[in-house]
């Protein structure tokens, strides 16, 4: 599902106000759509670590903000009852990142599917794929974070 040009904005927005670090950190939200969400992060020498890259934690923050903007995205219009949370997170860091990281971020179950099973009165979960990756385009991480929608009682 495609979003207009001010939904993308407004799921950039909600994060960059609902989420302190992601404005701190200097997230950018290059793409937003309900099923996948491109983030940048530009090196700061502030945010490295001892060999002179962004910190696991920076990694690990900027892959999940892309995988929560893309949750928001696939479900900003049922928050009204239910609240998404992150159930579960595991990443793998392929190879030193220098420089500015990008993250992309890929829903793992269609929406449909997830909602079916909220409005059938369970708890869902759904995967979100995140690949990121230097300037070059070289993969320096990879991360699955397994997110739930709580429904509002």
């Amino acid at each position: 599902m495609s979003l207009t040009g001010a939904e993308q904005g407004s799921v950039a927005d909600a994060m960059k106000a609902g989420v302190p670090w992601v404005r701190t950190a200097g997230v950018e939200f290059a793409e937003v759509a309900a099923d996948r969400v491109v983030a940048s992060l530009p090196d700061a020498p502030e945010q490295r670590n001892h060999v002179g890259g962004p910190h696991a934690a920076v990694m690990f923050g900027l892959g999940e903000t892309a995988s929560g903007a893309v949750v928001l995205a696939a479900f900003a219009h049922c928050l009204d009852r239910t609240t998404p949370l992150v159930a579960r997170a595991e990443i793998e860091y392929r190879t030193l990142a220098k420089g500015p990281l990008r993250a992309e971020a890929v829903l793992g179950r269609p929406a449909k599917d997830v909602l079916a099973e909220l409005d059938s009165g369970k708890r869902p979960e759904s995967p979100v794929r995140v690949t990121i990756s230097n300037a070059e385009g070289v993969t320096t991480g990879e991360l699955t974070v397994v997110w739930t929608l709580r429904p509002h009682r």
